[in-house]
C-alpha cells in the first residue's frame, strides 16, 4: 500500500492510493488520513492505482467520512473492483464518485511464456508457410528449443547479448524465440550491411556471438565471416548458422536440457538499431512486455483474426515488421506468409496465389507492385488492410494505391524504434485522414508538441517537436551517455521530428528536425557517408543530404567542393563506397559545388542546400 498526500492550498487536500487498501495497508491509510487537519473543506482521493479495498480499508474511508461530515470528499478514477466492494458494503453513497476511464488489459509474458502458450492452445495450428513448407507453433517451438540448446553449450545466458542477422526465413524466427528461451537480448542486424558494418553494430550492442542466415554481401561464408572477425579485432569471433540449407526439424528428436533461468516479461529482450544525430548507431532496448502489448493493440487495429493470410515482406529485425507483421499476426492466429524474396513478380504471385489478406510495405514498394509489368487489380483484390509506415506516403500515392485496391483498408501509422507504433489511423477513417494525417495516438500513449527550443507544450494546431511516452517506450540506449539518451526527465521521448495535432486530435506530421534521410524504409545516416567521403583526396568538403523521390521517398545526394586543383571522379567515389558501405547508402547523386552556400553562424544552410540540389537535380533528368 503507498499513499500520496499533498496539500494543494490550506483548505484542500489531495491523496493518491496505490496498491492494496486491506489489513495490511488500513493502518498506513490511518495514519495518513488523520494527518488532514480538521478544518479541511475539500479532501479528492485518486484511486486510479488503487487495485483492492477490503473491508478494513472501507472502513478507514468510513472513518474520514464521519471526520469531515460537511466537506467535499471525492474518490476519483475508482476502479471496477474497488466499487464494487463500496456497493457491497453500502458505502457508495458516502462519497461523489468519479469512475475510472476503461484501460487496455496488458500481458505480463516474456517471450518464452508467450511461445510456450502458442505450443499449448495452437500447437497444430500452421503459423508460418515459407519457400521450404508449412511450420506449425508445436514445430516452431521445437525448432526454437533445439537452437537455444546449441546457443547454451556456445555460453549464451540470461542477459547476454545475442546478434542475429539474416533475412525472413522460418529460421531466423526459430533463432529469435531460442534466443528468448535463454533470456538472452535478441541484437537485431540488417542483413544489407557490409562485414566490417556487420562488426561495428555487433559490438555497439555488446555481442560477442553472431547467428546469422542470408546476408545480401555474403557470397563466399568462410570469407565473410573472416572479414566480420577481422573488423571486430577479434571481439565477434563466435557464429552460428541459421542459414536456410539448415533443417533444424531434423534434430527435433535430440534431447534437450535448457538453463532453468527466469525470464520476466520486464526484462531486456530485443535491440533494435536506429541512427540520430550523430549518425552513430543506437542500440534500442525493448521488452516482450513492450513489443508483446503493441503487437496486441496492431493486431486489434488490423483487426486480425485466425482466418487472414498475412503476407510478410517487411523485415523481421525492423520494429514495423516485429511489431505489425510477426507478434502481431502470432497474437491473432493469422498465418504469415514468407516470401523466398522481395522481387515484385514473387510477391504478386504470393499474394493471388495464397489470397493473402493483409501485406504491410513502405510507399516505394507498392508503387513497384503497381509499376510491375504483370500488375493487375485482381491480383491483389483479396487483400483488405495494409499499413504504411516507415516513411509518409505522398497524396498522390495514397491516390494510386486506393485506385489500385479499391477493397484495400489502408492505414497510416507513425512509429519509431523507441515506441512503435505511436499513433494510427482508424480502420474506418476517410480517405483525407489516410492521406493527410498519421491517425490518433494509442491509447495509454501520451503525445504533445512542444517548442523545440523552450520545451513549452504548444496548442492545436501549432507545430513543434513531438513528444511521446507511454507503456511501450524503450527503456532506452545501450550504452550510451546520460546527455544522449532521448528520454527527459519527466519521461518524455524527444523523437526529433516535427508535427502538430489537429482540431480533431489526429496528428499530422511535417518533417524530420534530424537529418537522418530514410530511403525507401532503410535508415541512412548522413554523417557515415560524409566520413567515408571524405577520406577521398580529391574532397576538401561534403554534405549528404534527402532529396524527394516519387518511388523511394527520398534519396540520397552527396554535395561535395573539390580540393583546389582537384576534379572528382563519380566513378572512383561510387567504387570506394561500394567496398565499404550497404548499397542502399551509396548516393544516387553526386553534385559538385564550389562551395556550400552558409548561414551567418557558419554553418551550412540546408535549407539553401536542399533547394539548389533538388533544381540541379531536376535539370539532370
Amino acid at each position: 500500500m503507498y499513499i500520496k498526500t499533498e496539500q494543494t492550498d490550506v483548505l484542500n487536500w489531495k491523496l493518491s492510493f496505490s496498491g492494496r487498501l486491506d489489513l495490511d495497508g488500513a493502518g498506513a491509510a490511518r495514519a495518513a488520513l488523520a494527518a488532514i487537519p480538521d478544518k479541511a473543506e475539500k479532501i479528492d482521493i485518486d484511486c486510479g492505482e488503487l487495485a483492492y479495498a477490503s473491508l478494513a480499508g472501507l472502513r478507514e474511508l468510513l472513518i474520514l467520512r464521519r471526520r469531515f461530515p460537511e466537506a467535499a470528499l471525492r474518490l476519483e478514477n475508482v476502479r471496477p473492483r474497488v466499487l464494487e466492494a463500496l456497493e457491497t458494503a453500502g458505502f457508495r453513497d458516502f462519497f461523489e464518485i468519479t469512475r475510472a476511464q476503461e484501460r487496455p488489459s496488458y500481458t505480463r509474458q516474456s517471450f518464452r511464456d508467450f511461445l510456450a502458450q502458442k505450443r499449448c492452445e495452437a500447437g497444430d495450428r500452421v503459423a508460418v508457410v515459407s519457400e521450404v513448407g508449412s511450420h506449425t507453433w508445436r514445430e516452431i517451438d521445437a525448432c526454437a528449443e533445439r537452437i537455444a540448446a546449441d546457443l547454451a553449450k556456445l555460453g549464451v545466458r540470461r542477459g547476454t547479448h545475442v546478434a542475429v542477422c539474416g533475412r525472413n526465413s522460418i529460421n531466423w524466427i526459430y533463432t529469435f524465440f531460442a534466443v528468448q528461451k535463454l533470456g538472452a537480448v535478441a541484437t537485431l542486424i540488417n542483413p544489407g550491411l557490409t562485414p566490417a558494418e556487420i562488426a561495428a553494430v555487433a559490438d555497439g550492442g555488446g555481442a560477442a556471438l553472431l547467428c546469422y542466415g542470408e546476408i545480401a554481401e555474403m557470397k563466399d561464408e568462410a570469407a565473410f565471416l573472416k572479414r566480420i572477425t577481422q573488423a571486430s579485432h577479434g571481439a565477434l569471433s563466435s557464429f552460428y548458422s541459421f542459414r536456410s540449407a539448415v533443417d533444424f526439424r531434423l534434430r527435433t528428436a535430440e534431447p534437450v536440457c535448457l538453463p532453468a533461468e527466469p525470464v520476466e516479461a520486464d526484462d531486456p529482450a530485443v535491440m533494435i538499431f536506429t541512427s540520430g544525430y550523430t549518425g552513430t548507431p543506437k542500440g534500442v532496448l525493448l521488452s516482450s512486455y513492450g513489443v508483446l502489448n503493441a503487437s496486441r493493440g496492431s493486431a486489434g487495429n488490423q483487426r486480425l483474426t485466425a482466418e487472414d493470410r498475412i503476407c510478410l515482406i517487411l523485415p523481421m529485425f525492423h520494429i514495423f515488421g516485429l511489431v505489425a507483421g510477426l507478434v502481431a499476426g502470432a497474437c491473432a492466429n493469422a498465418r504469415l506468409y514468407i516470401p523466398k524474396d522481395i522481387r515484385t513478380d514473387t510477391i504478386l504471385e504470393l499474394i493471388s496465389r495464397e489470397r493473402c489478406t493483409v501485406f504491410h510495405s513502405v510507399p516505394a514498394m507498392l508503387v513497384a507492385l503497381i509499376n510491375n509489368r504483370r500488375f493487375a487489380p485482381e491480383k491483389l483484390a483479396s487483400l483488405r488492410c495494409t499499413i504504411i509506415s516507415a516513411t509518409a506516403a505522398t497524396p498522390a500515392q495514397m491516390a494510386r494505391f486506393q485506385a489500385a485496391m479499391p477493397a484495400n483498408h489502408f492505414l497510416s501509422s507513425y512509429g519509431l524504434s523507441e515506441m512503435a507504433p505511436v499513433s494510427i489511423t482508424e480502420y474506418e477513417d476517410t480517405d483525407e485522414h489516410v492521406m493527410l494525417t498519421v491517425g490518433k495516438p494509442w491509447p495509454d500513449i501520451e503525445l504533445k508538441i512542444v517548442d523545440r527550443e523552450t520545451g513549452a507544450a504548444l496548442p492545436t494546431g501549432a507545430d513543434g517537436e513531438i513528444l511521446v511516452r507511454g507503456f511501450s517506450l524503450m527503456g532506452g540506449y545501450y550504452r550510451l551517455a546520460l546527455s544522449d539518451q532521448a528520454i527527459d526527465a519527466d519521461g518524455w521521448l524527444h523523437t526529433g521530428d516535427r508535427g502538430y495535432l489537429d482540431a480533431e486530435g489526429y496528428l499530422r506530421l511535417l518533417g524530420r528536425y534530424k537529418e537522418l534521410i530514410i530511403r525507401g524504409g532503410e535508415n541512412v545516416m548522413p554523417g557515415e557517408i560524409e566520413c567515408a567521403l571524405a577520406e577521398l583526396d580529391c574532397v576538401a568538403n561534403v554534405k549528404v543530404i534527402g532529396v524527394p523521390s516519387d518511388f523511394f521517398g527520398e534519396e540520397v545526394c552527396a554535395c561535395v567542393v573539390c580540393r583546389p586543383g582537384a576534379s572528382f571522379d563519380e566513378a572512383a567515389a561510387r567504387a570506394a563506397l561500394s567496398a565499404r558501405l550497404a548499397r542502399y547508402k551509396v548516393p544516387s547523386f553526386f553534385l559538385v559545388y564550389g562551395e556550400l552556400p552558409l548561414l551567418g553562424s557558419g554553418k551550412i544552410d540546408l535549407a539553401a542546400l536542399k533547394k539548389d540540389a533538388v533544381e540541379r537535380i531536376r535539370r539532370m533528368q
